[in-house]
C-alpha cells in the first residue's frame, strides 16, 4: 500500500518537515513545467552563463532592499541591504549554479529576499567559476570572503546557499572547525537549499526521481561537475560534504523540493548529520523543483520557504547579539 507524503520518514529522530503542497501552487508548477520541459538538460558548459543569469535575474525585487557591488575578502560580489538592518550581523550568500555559472549581481534579489526576512545585510560573492577556475578554487575564495567579513567587523555571520551554493556552504562549515579564523567567530548557522552533496552522484534520486525532475539529467550535471573536479575524487570529503566528518557544526537547516534528482543528496546529508550530534533539519516541500524560492511571488511556497529561513536566522542572531549585550555589560 502507498503512503503519503506525510507518513514517509526520510530521516531519523523525526527530523523531517513537510510541507504540503497547496491547490494554487499545484496549477502554477504545471505552467512553470510547460515552459522549461522542452529544454530539460539543454544548459552545458560556459555557454549557458548568459541564459542562466538572465533567469535569474528574473527573480521579484525585494521591498526596501538596497543593492550595491562591493569587495569583501578581495573577492568582489554584491551586497543586499535591508532597511534597519541588525549593524554587527550579515548573511554570506553563496549562489548556485553547478559551479560553471552564476553570478552574485545576478542572485541579488534572492539573497536580497533572505536578508529583508533575516534582517541583516548579505553579501554574495563572485567566486570564480569552473572550467576556468576548477576545484579547490571557489571554496578558497568563499573562506576568503568570511575571513572578509570578520575584518569589516561582523561579529554575526550565517552561511547560506542553493545547489552549488549549498555545497559550498557545507564545506565552508566544515574547513572553519579547524581554521584560527572560527575563534574569531564562528557561524551562528548555516542554511542550504537544494544542495549538492555528493558529487559521485551515488543517489538513488537520480533515477527514481529523473522523470519528476524538470530541469536536469545525469549526463548534463556529470559533465558541469567534471568540469569543476577537473581529476579530483568526487568522492573527496572536500569536494562532497556528504564524506566529510561533520561533527561540531553549527545549526543547519535544509529545504529541498520533492521532485528533485537532488532530493537524496539533502536527505542523506542530513541523516549524516544528525548522527554526528548536529541540530540539523530537513523540509521536503511537496511537488516543488529545484530553486523554487526563486519563484516568490508566483508560487505560496517560495514565500513560505524565505520566511521560515528568515525566522531561522534571525532568532539566532537575536539570542548571539542578546548573550553580547549580557557579556559587555
Amino acid at each position: 500500500m502507498s503512503t503519503s507524503l506525510v507518513d514517509r520518514r526520510f530521516t531519523q529522530q523525526n527530523a523531517t518537515v513537510f510541507h504540503l503542497i497547496r491547490t494554487a501552487d499545484k496549477t502554477a508548477m504545471a505552467g512553470l513545467r510547460a515552459i522549461v520541459e522542452p529544454h530539460k538538460g539543454s544548459l552545458r558548459g560556459t555557454v549557458a552563463r548568459a541564459p542562466f543569469d538572465a533567469i535569474m535575474e528574473h527573480v521579484a525585487v525585494p521591498e526596501y532592499v538596497s543593492f550595491e557591488p562591493g569587495t569583501v575578502g578581495g573577492v568582489p560580489g554584491w551586497w543586499s541591504r535591508p532597511k534597519d538592518a541588525q549593524p554587527d550581523a550579515a548573511i554570506l550568500h553563496i549562489h548556485g549554479g553547478w559551479f560553471n555559472w552564476g553570478s552574485a549581481k545576478a542572485y541579488r534579489h534572492l539573497g536580497g529576499h533572505i536578508a529583508a526576512h533575516a534582517g541583516v545585510a548579505a553579501f554574495a560573492p563572485d567566486y570564480r567559476l569552473a572550467l576556468e577556475y576548477p576545484f579547490p578554487v571557489a571554496p578558497a575564495d568563499v573562506r576568503a570572503c568570511y575571513a572578509g567579513l570578520l575584518e569589516l567587523g561582523y561579529k554575526q555571520i550565517a552561511v547560506t546557499g542553493d545547489s552549488a551554493g549549498g555545497t559550498l556552504v557545507l564545506e565552508l562549515l566544515v574547513s572553519l572547525k579547524a581554521s584560527p579564523v572560527n575563534s574569531q567567530a564562528a557561524p551562528v548557522a548555516g542554511v542550504a537549499i537544494s544542495l549538492v552533496t555528493d558529487l559521485s552522484f551515488s543517489a538513488a534520486s537520480w533515477t527514481m526521481r529523473a522523470a519528476a525532475d524538470p530541469y536536469f539529467i545525469h549526463s548534463q550535471a556529470a559533465e558541469l561537475v567534471r568540469s569543476y573536479l577537473n581529476g579530483t575524487d568526487p568522492s573527496d570529503p572536500a569536494a562532497s560534504p556528504l564524506r566529510a566528518d561533520l561533527t561540531g557544526l553549527p545549526p543547519i537547516r535544509v529545504h529541498v523540493g520533492d521532485d528533485e534528482v537532488l532530493f537524496d543528496d539533502s536527505v542523506r546529508f542530513v541523516d549524516r548529520a544528525l548522527t554526528a550530534r548536529v541540530d540539523a533539519q530537513l523540509d521536503v516541500w511537496e511537488g516543488m523543483v529545484h530553486g523554487f524560492p526563486g519563484s516568490v511571488g508566483q508560487l505560496s511556497a517560495s514565500t513560505q520557504v524565505l520566511q521560515q529561513i528568515g525566522i531561522f536566522l534571525s532568532d539566532f542572531f537575536q539570542n548571539r547579539c542578546e548573550a553580547l549585550n549580557v557579556a559587555q555589560s
